[in-house]
């Protein structure tokens, strides 16, 4: 009986040291536990809450606010502080520390956990933290010399007190730091102390700081670039000129960045919010003004090129000149392209976008894939049509194209859109994926020379012979009639009192070939007219006496024909009668 009874009791023993244990490692998740907290300061007066973190932030800001900042001293955790030292070194440590979080970085009391464990709730079940404890939050991030401190609450439990949240104690070891570099400023330091109040959610002086901030940065802007629109007219035309021209925007911005932010670092700081905000947007301006500059740089290169190794662009060109020039083009927005991916980059790792939204946008992958890909649809589709033609070059820069009946050069070749120019220097901007998707001709896609035809419609005796060798003479004489053993004439239909007769010539591009073509028209018809009037159509009325006698002619007979000429052949009909002549 012995053995069973002390076996028994060993086990209720050890269920009872496990479970000692389990509690032990569940109130260390849960709290720190702690033998004394702030001795050396007074009992916390009633407006003090300390709950939980977003009590504890919320009460010490509005302390800090109201100028309490002994009782501010009570949300700090002051045990590593001589007992003697607490409630003096407390009130400055909670006023320095309310002036770091004004002016070094703005964050919203409804991201802090309202529970008294904060714990981790996630419907989602994403977050890896859902439904445990904790006992340690981070609350800000702030760096400076090059070094990044954390501002943190943590939870404290002294014996069978409840537990509290408190600044944590590392935090207070780095405030006067911090202070050294959020603290007042020049200029607030010369503000009359009338001016020093809140009004909302600034202060008075920032209400009327902020709109002179920026109307200082607007005018410094403003006079880089009329200094740089004056460099512009001062340097001899040519690439510098057209460079500096390019750059005038970008440079002003540049300009305007770095002062606001030599005004922010050495003369005036302002709120968290408004600091914030601010350092984001000069973040942003900063690295698209050197981004656009470094794409101008690759324009005025470009330009460069174009002009010393292909000149003016036209189907006339070599081809594996327009095909460089293609090329080029898809250079300059393969560069583009990578520009924006490497600010955008650097944006996202200089405002910190991954650490504070991280979670946030993978909760919400889904929808935004959802939202880009049906916004940005035509947009992607045409960058991707872009680099297409780009690399199977169905068309090159300077190709002439017969796009919607529109004869049309290939002038650039864009992102987004293709600008031609037609003939008649009208400019027709064609979004990518529209022109890939519709049959369009390219007359420049092997050689540029062309053949064209030239049709007249004559009456049955023209003769065919002397119209080939007056043929043959007008186009030789054309300087833009080119390989003359392919000219040609025959006729290609006949009527019944009419045939068809076809001249070609070929020219050396096809805006040449239309235009001599035209030329030699003109020339045949002039011959034509000039010499053989007979040849034109005719139309052939036989009147009878019959038809004279009762007035029946063509003086009462209105008979027409298109694009005819009426006539009365001479030869008689098969009665021998001779008709009269209309």
């Amino acid at each position: 009986m012995k053995t069973p009874l002390a076996w028994l009791l060993l086990v209720v023993l050890m269920a009872v040291s496990c479970l000692g244990v389990a509690q032990e490692q569940d109130q260390e998740t849960r709290w720190y536990a702690v033998d004394a907290l702030n001795a050396g300061l007074d009992q916390p007066p009633d407006k003090v809450e300390r709950q939980t973190p977003r009590d504890t932030v919320r009460s010490f800001l509005a302390l800090t606010e109201q100028q309490d900042h002994a009782a501010a001293a009570h949300l700090l955790n002051l045990n590593e502080l001589p007992r003697e030292e607490q409630a003096e070194r407390g009130a400055m440590l909670a006023r320095q520390l309310a002036v770091v979080l004004q002016r070094g970085e703005w964050f919203s009391l409804s991201s802090l956990s309202a529970r008294q464990d904060a714990m981790v709730m996630d419907a989602t079940g994403q977050n890896p933290l859902a439904g445990q404890p904790r006992r340690n939050l981070k609350l800000a991030t702030l760096g400076t010399d090059g070094q990044s401190y954390q501002i943190r609450v943590a939870r404290y439990r002294v014996g069978e007190q409840p537990p509290v949240w408190l600044i944590a104690p590392e935090t207070l070891t780095v405030i006067p730091r911090l202070y050294e570099e959020y603290g007042p400023s020049w200029l607030e330091d010369h503000i009359p102390e009338r001016f020093q109040g809140s009004f909302g959610v600034l202060k008075l002086w920032e209400w009327l700081a902020i709109p002179a901030f920026l109307l200082t940065t607007g005018v410094v802007g403003w006079g880089i670039h009329a200094v740089t629109g004056l460099l512009t007219r001062a340097l001899p035309s040519g690439l510098p000129s057209i460079f500096a021209q390019m750059i005038r925007l970008p440079l002003a911005f540049i300009a305007m960045t770095l002062l606001a932010q030599w005004l922010l670092d050495y003369v005036v700081s302002f709120s968290g919010m408004i600091t914030a905000t601010l350092r984001v947007l000069l973040i942003i301006i900063m690295a698209w003004g050197v981004g656009l500059i470094a794409v101008r740089l690759v324009d005025t290169l470009l330009i460069r090129m174009t002009r010393r190794l292909v000149g003016e662009i036209d189907d006339t060109k070599p081809r594996d000149d327009r095909q460089l020039l293609t090329t080029l083009y898809a250079l300059r927005r393969a560069v583009i392209l990578v520009t924006v991916v490497s600010v955008a980059i650097f944006v996202i790792t200089q405002v910190s976008l991954f650490e504070t939204l991280g979670m946030t946008l993978l909760a919400s992958a889904s929808v935004l894939t959802v939202l880009v890909g049906v916004a940005g649809q035509a947009v992607l589709g045409n960058i991707l049509a872009s680099f297409q033609v780009s690399l199977s070059k169905p068309i090159r820069i300077g190709d002439l194209v017969v796009f919607e009946g529109q004869w049309s050069y290939v002038e650039a070749i864009y992102y987004t859109f293709i600008r031609l120019r037609t003939w008649d220097e009208r400019r027709l901007i064609v979004p990518v994926r529209y022109f890939v998707s519709k049959p369009y001709e390219n007359l420049s896609s092997k050689q540029a020379k062309l053949y064209q035809t030239i049709v007249l419609t004559l009456h049955l005796s023209a003769d065919v012979a002397t119209l080939r060798e007056k043929f043959k003479e007008f186009a030789m004489a054309e300087d833009q009639v080119i390989e003359h053993h392919k000219l040609a004439c025959f006729v290609t239909g006949q009527h019944e009192a009419t045939q068809q007769v076809s001249f070609y010539l070929m020219g050396p591009e096809p805006m040449a070939a239309w235009e001599a073509e035209a030329k030699v028209r003109e020339k045949l018809l002039a011959y034509i007219r000039d010499h053989h009037p007979e040849w034109w159509p005719r139309d052939v009325v036989v009147l009878s006496h019959h038809d004279i006698a009762r007035g029946d002619t063509p003086a009462h007979r209105h008979i027409t024909r298109a694009a005819t000429v009426r006539e009365v052949d001479e030869s008689s009909p098969p009665g021998g009668e001779r008709p009269s002549t209309e």
